[in-house]
């Protein structure tokens, strides 16, 4: 036995003796280091390269093996690597040459990996360099320069907000993350905040209803934020930036084993802003105070299977300048103070090479104070699906199942039984089944097919069908995708009126509520043009029309103590079109520029158009990389919006001017992984005229006199009528501000 034991251990040391290694250094035309390319191993795992354009990969098991480098925009370096009488293999300096050909790969419009080349569904790709360009302490902040997609702050005093594209309100945009829903209803402000970017691998944007695969709230388009892979992520990465108004954030990723086998990591965001500022001196916090932490962990084994959570926590006010916690829930100084604590799980299981589980989770409980207003509400979305792809031939089906069951409960007539006389949450349960078709009919031309039926147990039956077509041209420099599909939302009446249903008003529903549904019509054309001096341009261009019934709009001025609820007989439009134009030049300069005009209506015959929709919007982002620095200048520019008013003598702008916030940003890469940067945020100083809250000096309406019925009485004080209001916002009242970062990235 002890012989046995011996020669166990001699064979043993000799197999893990063979462990090779290979590395290398990246370099672009301009001689600068390349982060993030991705080192292919044998095609199967993934390794990137640092901040320094450097790789290794250890504990090689086999002697032959193929390596490819691969970025976007590049051509491709390959290598088969014979070690040999070699443990290590350095390939030295590696410098990438532009490639005629730009794809990547996407998977939000299908469920499935695929080149953005074989998409028929267009999505927009935005990687790390996106977020480093224009340095934010939360996604919500950072999407302001994707075209055609618009955060848009809901109220002047707490600074929630929401996600518009393409004109659509936040309601409509369905958040996912790794491809799973978590973010909905009473978390719709609050989820894309404290997502550490630094565990962020890329987001994808579809614009334009997904409800066919993914349900419900996917109306008017998704953001699918994908994390990175734990075995293939930074071994640590820290960030913090501080600004001129006092804003803390602070990032920080680690990568682990776990039971010495499970590969995971771990993220962090801490973000504090505790300097009150008045700078518009109308006696409330220009940007609310925040403090907030998020917790993210996800560990993957064998690229099988993967699960991951997030704990969330934030302590947010905004209001008078010498609010305190004192006087939280008092008449004596008016905040508005929520204390928000989520919890998310989700993952994801490979049964074999066809066969797929996802479920996710998450439980949302707020505690918030409006002035005297007392609102406290918890929400619990479960998701299940499993997903079946098999391809045959030319063609390519998957099929799915999945089901949905979401619990609101809160303190306001929302979920009170008057009938019971007793609290009633609201629970919902949707099961759903869908099916998509892919047809080749040649390597160029390709049609997606997709129907899903969902059962609401409020709503009963939904049908949701959509058709895809795409052809690419024959030296595939040009791609032109036509589209039409229908789109359904199950409205969260209470969680996102919250604000509004609070108090003594009874919630009527003069008829049983459908849900809300929409067609949709688009067409997008992309053409990429290459020259002989190594510049790319790509030009992305779409013409979109969506036509929603059914739209749900609460109705308070039939009766003062009432609020009413039903569908709308009139549709809604909303139509228009956007081009942007990516381009890359050989001397380190990236232009992006993007415009998208909008036509949005309620009434075919007034053509009333809705409140906060812009007519217009611009963005653009221009990046140059000079030796060891890079500077990045980007912005937005909005058009013209219809403002809300009280009344119409309230004194207050109907329309917000044409504005534009402009940022620039200066990085330096110095050595080892670590990067310096400084910058100016809203470069114009542009902030909302003075008097956007109404009446801040009376946040109780103690001073306004109101008739029997309860309405607004002019007064000597009160000449227009007016009652405390913070609803008539369109863009932060957050001015001019430096900032400095720092960040390290160790692989």
């Amino acid at each position: 036995m002890r012989n046995i034991l011996v020669i166990f251990f001699l064979i043993n040391y000799c197999l893990s003796a063979q462990n090779y290694s290979v590395k290398g250094v990246l370099y672009d035309t301009n001689n600068q280091p390349v982060e993030g390319a991705e080192i292919i191993l044998n095609y199967d795992k993934i390794f990137k390269s640092d901040l320094d354009g450097k790789f290794l990969i250890e504990n090689i098991k086999k002697s032959k093996v193929d390596l490819t480098i691969y970025l976007q925009g590049f051509a491709e370096q390959n290598f088969s690597l014979d070690f040999e009488l070699k443990n290590e293999i350095d390939l030295g300096n590696i410098y990438f040459f532009q490639n005629k050909k730009l794809d990547e790969v996407v998977v939000s419009g299908t469920l499935k990996p695929v080149s953005k080349l074989n998409s028929q569904i267009p999505v927009e790709v935005y990687g790390k360099s996106f977020f480093k360009s224009n340095i934010t302490p939360s996604v919500f902040e950072s999407l302001q320069n994707i075209n055609g997609v618009r955060p848009q702050l809901n109220c002047s005093v707490c600074n929630t907000g929401d996600i518009h594209i393409n004109g659509q309100d936040g309601a409509y945009t369905m958040i996912l993350i790794d491809g799973l829903p978590m973010v909905s209803g009473l978390s719709s402000v609050y989820g894309l905040s404290g997502i550490p970017q630094s565990l962020i691998e890329k987001i994808e944007v579809i614009k334009g209803p997904a409800s066919a695969i993914y349900g419900s709230e996917a109306i008017g388009g998704l953001i699918n934020i994908i994390t990175k892979l734990p075995e293939y992520s930074d071994k640590l990465s820290l960030e913090t930036y501080y600004t001129g108004w006092g804003e803390k954030n602070f990032d920080l990723g680690y990568k682990y084993k776990f039971l010495k086998k499970i590969n995971s990591m771990i993220g962090i965001n801490y973000f504090n802003y505790s300097n009150p500022i008045d700078k518009n001196e109308d006696g409330f916090t220009d940007l609310s105070i925040q403090d907030r932490i998020s917790i993210f962990n996800k560990i993957n084994l064998k690229d099988k299977f993967s699960i991951a959570s997030r704990f969330y926590y934030e302590d947010r006010w905004g209001g008078e300048l010498d609010w305190d916690p004192t006087f939280r829930g008092s008449d004596l100084k008016y905040g508005e103070s929520i204390y928000t604590t989520r919890f998310e799980l989700y993952g994801n299981l490979d049964l074999n090479k066809n066969l797929k589980f996802q479920l996710s989770y998450n439980n949302h409980n707020q505690n918030s104070y409006y002035g005297l207003t007392f609102y406290d509400a918890k929400q619990a979305d479960t998701f299940v699906q499993f997903l079946y792809n098999k391809s045959i031939s030319l063609i390519d089906f998957t099929f799915g199942l999945s089901y949905r069951n979401t619990f609101y409960d809160d303190n306001s007539t929302a979920t009170y039984d008057e009938i019971l006389n007793k609290n009633a949450p609201s629970k919902t349960a949707i099961p759903g089944v869908f099916v998509q078709n892919e047809l080749k009919f040649s390597e160029k031309n390709s049609i997606l097919l997709g129907l899903r039926y969902d059962y609401n147990s409020l709503h009963k039956s939904i049908f949701t069908p959509r058709i895809n077509y795409k052809r690419v041209s024959d030296d595939e420099s040009s791609v032109i995708r036509v589209g039409v599909g229908s789109g359904f939302r199950v409205v969260n009446i209470f969680t996102e009126e919250h604000a509004a249903l609070s108090g003594d008003r009874i919630v009527v529903f003069e008829e049983e509520l459908r849900p809300e549904k929409s067609w949709n019509f688009n067409i997008n054309y992309v053409k990429n043009i290459y020259t002989d001096s190594d510049i790319i341009l790509e030009f992305d261009s779409s013409l979109f029309y969506t036509n929603f019934s059914n739209k749900i709009i609460p109705n308070y001025n039939i009766d003062p103590n009432k609020i009413i609820y039903k569908n709308l007989t009139n549709s809604s439009i909303t139509r228009g079109g956007s081009l942007s134009l990516n381009s890359t030049f050989s001397s380190g300069l990236r232009i992006n520029l993007g415009v998208t005009f909008l036509d949005n209506y309620i009434d075919n015959i007034v053509k009333e158009r809705p409140e906060l929709t812009e007519s217009f919007l611009g963005v653009w982002r221009v990046s140059y990389n000079i030796k060891s620095f890079t500077i990045d200048y980007t912005g937005n520019i909005l058009g013209p919006m219809i403002l809300p008013k009280l009344s119409d003598i309230d004194p207050r702008s109907s329309k917000s001017p044409l504005h534009s916030i402009q940022n620039i940003q200066i990085t330096n890469s110095i050595s080892n992984g670590l990067q310096f940067y400084v910058g100016v945020k809203n470069l114009l100083d542009f902030v909302p005229a003075k008097n956007s809250i109404a009446r801040p000096f009376d946040p109780f309406d103690k001073l306004v006199e109101f008739d029997s019925s309860g309405n607004v009485l002019q007064t000597s004080d009160n000449p227009y009528a007016l009652t405390f209001d913070a609803s008539h916002v369109y863009n932060s009242n957050q001015g001019i501000r430096v900032f400095a970062g720092l960040r390290f990235i160790l692989n």
